[in-house]
């Protein structure tokens, strides 16, 4: 049994959905309430698209009027998890954001809680009973609608790990490791490197967990001409992209990432729809 909390996103295709109805109080707290015209022995899984606060909140909220239905096993499918990237306290003054967000799911004993090419390992760490599916599969997808060979560019220390293991899954494509640095204080970005002197005109995918307003991947891009890349592509499993597509137009063919965000419409951008 299913219960997708955002009704435009369905990555269990072909299962049994819950039917419910939800709705926001005058005073911004949300409401569900959920059909009971289903059988509660079985386990139920929920998922959710995580775009604020709120869409956490229903997220609880259900957990908690499954239990009170007599659900026994619960599980919670959140592709994007909340706050994976503050899984570090940088200075003073800031919370452990992820670990709030884990410890509540925590308390709630789920039976499991998978989530999709988590940030970093923090997550999966805090998070009891946690699953998490690799980017792998998506980023085979995305070679095979670019249809020629590339380089994949891991655009940053924190991806390299992951990176070398899809290098792996997909048979050994070759990898360019870069760096940046990051203000902690004010979040700027500079010092692009790319560690390779010359790319030989070979096009390049980079590839990382989040795109958020895009600054590490069009920094990296002048980067990556410098070093004579030929086209370059970009694919990203948690597509946010707050400032739109206009800044990356220069820069890139073509954008891959998944609906595990939220849906996008944008001739730029290519979506691999998650399906479990």
């Amino acid at each position: 049994m299913i219960l997708n909390l955002d009704t435009h996103f369905n990555p269990f295709p072909g299962k049994r959905e819950i039917q419910f109805q939800s709705f926001t109080f005058s005073g911004g707290e949300p409401h569900i309430k959920i059909n009971p015209d289903f059988d509660v022995s079985e386990p139920v899984t929920i998922t959710h698209r995580i775009n604020s606060f709120n869409d956490f909140g229903l997220l609880l909220l259900a957990i908690d009027a499954l239990k009170r239905m007599d659900v026994k096993l619960i599980n919670v499918f959140i592709p994007y998890f909340p706050a994976a990237r503050q899984d570090r306290v940088m200075i003073s003054g800031e919370p452990l954001s992820v670990k709030v967000y884990a410890d509540i799911l925590n308390s709630l004993k789920l039976n499991k809680v998978t989530v999709f090419d988590a940030h970093s390992e923090v997550t999966p760490a805090l998070l009891d009973n946690c699953e998490v599916i690799p980017n792998h599969a998506f980023i085979a997808e995305v070679l095979e609608k670019i249809g020629k060979e590339v380089k994949l560019i891991s655009p940053d220390g924190g991806a390299l790990k992951k990176i070398y293991k899809v290098s792996e899954y997909l048979g050994g494509v070759e990898v360019v490791e870069c760096s940046k640095s990051r203000d902690v204080k004010t979040g700027k970005l500079s010092g692009f490197k790319v560690y390779n002197d010359d790319l030989k005109g070979m096009d390049c995918l980079i590839v990382d967990d989040i795109c958020d307003g895009g600054g590490t991947f069009v920094g990296l891009a002048e980067e990556l001409k410098k070093k004579n890349a030929g086209k370059l592509y970009l694919a990203v499993s948690h597509g946010i992209f707050n400032k739109g597509f206009d800044v990356f137009q220069k820069d890139f063919e073509k954008i891959f990432t998944t609906n595990s965000f939220r849906e996008f419409d944008n001739e730029m951008v290519e979506v691999v729809k998650l399906k479990l």
